[in-house]
């Protein structure tokens, strides 16, 4: 019983429900200092001053003190400060806190704080996870394949007529399958553009779908595929499960052969997934669900036989480069929108951008609108598109180039020769232009335009382009010597080597030879002899090539001095100017005002110069 006095004597005392004086607020302190002492170590501590009345220490402080001593804290009452407990004088009480209950205080806001700020974190991450917050732009995370509705139209597509046309009965069907199911007859499932790039083969697809007025799925071959096995299998599924949902509709696959290469046993798995699933996906499709597959490919040599077969991609549409007139209609169809100057003659430009696609002319136009722009012209007129198609073809000016008068002076030789063997050879293509301004990676270019678009070229027009390439060759030769001759017409022999080994190894144009095709796996089982024949023939075409151009030149030599003479002075001359330097004709005045001209005319000896022509000029009397 003695041993819970102290705590039964505080207890009562803290209720208040009983009267109290000086001797109980004496030991209720003795009491509290005991329990103190017992749960913590704490104390309360003060003097016997600081706990009677006469310092007005109230019942509320002890209570205070008392509970703050039970807690395992010590307390104190501040020595000769305590008040009565009111506003005016208040009790000046110090809590000192004992060590083991700040360490358990501590332990317990590191576990609770912990555990919320946890879980707290556990919480985020999965909001994150869930909406793709911090998601890379433009990565692979959105891969759903939407419908687009299309407002191209056949009209809208120029210069591939006949491939419009065999698309034509895939719009008919889409309209009206009907028609085509009453006789049992089956549209392909797929079908292949082949062509070029920049032809026009995503433009047809589009205009295909644009006709019919059906939804349209696009998707390029390389987005098939990634390095996680499966996911290019589970796309090639979502594509075909879509274009289901929305039957009648077009899927159009970009770039086939990015993902129907030809399989072979060192693939990787995940592209033989994917390649596989579009096979099966194919064969499993019905072909009367309304849904057509149009591929496209730059390289169809290497897609994978099992996708071009029957009942596949079986029907292929050949998007060609355009010719003549397909080059003008695309010319007229690119400059809608653009302000054109009267001069301009599309036929000239499209005679003269042979091999041109689609999208080369749109560049074409594009930078002739441009420059005319940067001229402060109000259209664009003919000699902007002159010079975007110069550009192009023969790449820009380098005006800014540090040439030396001799190698201007030789170079305007060398060019001047290839233009008299092209103008005085039988079967050659018209000239278009010379010019000495480098251009490119070359110091000169002369430029021939085909009257119109060659599909096969026959001995006499090989021969002709030897002579051509041999001519810049013998003009330096002729006028500074065999040991002079530079090392500008490397390119030059290495055109006319491949034309002579072609017409001796491909085309049958050899005598000694005969039509024997010498292809790349025939040429490695031939004998040593053999092989001998083939080389002399092809030196044999040169040599004759070389000495009918050295022929023509020492013929032709007042000509070759006045055109190198005429092109140290203009540096550019067109097809018509060539033509009057030559007869001795002057050109007009006002191209001797060009802008950035600045080369000086060498006075250049002729030999056996003709009477009558003149050694400082360009001009012969006639």
């Amino acid at each position: 019983m003695r041993a819970n006095m102290p705590e039964i004597l505080a207890e009562r005392y803290e209720t208040g429900r009983y009267a109290t004086n000086p001797s109980c607020d004496a030991l209720y302190s003795r009491a509290v200092e005991r329990l103190g002492s017992g749960a913590g170590g704490g104390a309360v501590m003060g003097n016997s001053a600081a706990m009677n009345t006469g310092t007005g220490t109230t019942e509320a402080v002890t209570r205070a003190v008392a509970a703050y001593a039970r807690g395992g804290s010590a307390a104190r009452v501040k020595q000769g400060t305590a008040g009565n407990g009111t506003s005016s004088s208040p009790v000046h009480v110090i809590v000192e806190e004992a060590r083991g209950s700040m360490v358990w205080k501590v332990v317990r806001f590191v576990m609770i704080y912990g555990l919320v700020g946890y879980f707290a974190l556990v919480i985020l991450t999965l909001a994150i996870e869930a909406t793709g917050l911090f998601r890379k732009v433009g990565g692979a995370n959105n891969t759903e394949v939407k419908p687009e509705q299309q407002k191209q139209r056949f009209q809208d597509v120029k210069g591939c007529d006949e491939a419009i046309e065999e698309l034509q009965e895939i719009v008919d069907f889409l309209k009206s399958p009907d028609k085509y199911n009453q006789l049992g007859g089956k549209l392909p499932k797929g079908v292949l553009m082949v062509g070029p790039p920049g032809t026009g083969k995503t433009l047809l697809a589009r205009a295909v779908a644009g006709e019919a007025g059906v939804p349209f799925f696009y998707m390029s071959g390389s987005e098939f595929d990634e390095v996680y096995v499966g996911v290019g299998a589970k796309r090639v599924r979502e594509l075909f499960a879509a274009a289901k949902a929305k039957a009648p509709a077009i899927v159009f696959i970009d770039e086939l052969d990015a993902v129907g290469g030809k399989r072979n046993e060192r693939d990787a798995a995940y592209h033989m997934q994917t390649l596989n699933q579009m096979l099966t996906e194919l064969d499993g499709f019905d072909q009367t669900s309304g849904v057509v597959f149009i591929a496209a490919t730059n390289f169809p040599q290497m897609l994978d036989k099992a996708l071009t077969r029957p009942g596949r991609f079986d029907r292929q549409v050949v998007v060609g480069l355009p010719d003549v007139r397909g080059r003008i209609a695309i010319l007229e169809q690119k400059v809608k929108n653009m302000q054109i100057g009267t001069d301009v003659d599309f036929a000239v430009i499209a005679r003269g951008t042979p091999g041109f696609s689609g999208a080369d002319l749109e560049n074409l136009v594009n930078q002739a609108a441009v420059h005319a722009s940067k001229k402060g012209a109000r259209k664009v007129d003919m000699p902007s598109m002159d010079w975007a198609k110069d550009r192009i073809i023969m790449g820009a000016e380098k005006r800014s180039a540090v040439i030396q008068e001799k190698d201007k002076t030789m170079t305007a030789y060398h060019e001047a020769g290839h233009a008299l063997v092209a103008m005085f050879t039988e079967g050659a293509d018209p000239l278009y232009k010379c010019t000495i301004m480098p251009r490119g990676q070359a110091l000169g270019v002369t430029h021939y335009m085909p009257e119109i678009d060659k599909v096969s070229m026959n001995k006499q027009e090989y021969k002709a382009w030897i002579d051509i390439c041999m001519g810049g060759k013998i003009a330096e030769e002729l006028i500074y010597g065999n040991d002079k001759v530079s090392s500008g017409c490397s390119s030059d022999l290495s055109k006319a080597t491949n034309i002579a080994y072609s017409m001796v190894t491909e085309y049958g144009m050899s005598d000694k030879l005969g039509s024997i095709a010498f292809t790349d796996n025939i040429y490695k089982t031939l004998s040593t002899e053999t092989k001998q024949k083939i080389e002399d023939e092809v030196r044999r075409f040169l040599d004759e090539g070389l000495e009918r151009a050295r022929n023509l030149l020492k013929e032709k030599s007042p000509e070759l001095h006045l055109l190198a003479k005429a092109l140290l002075k203009y540096e550019t001359l067109s097809k018509d100017e060539i033509e009057k330097v030559v007869r001795g004709e002057t050109l007009p005045e006002k191209l001797t005002t060009l802008p950035g001209t600045k080369i000086k005319v060498p006075e250049v000896p002729i030999p056996g110069l003709a009477s009558g022509m003149k050694r400082d000029g360009v001009e012969r009397e006639r």
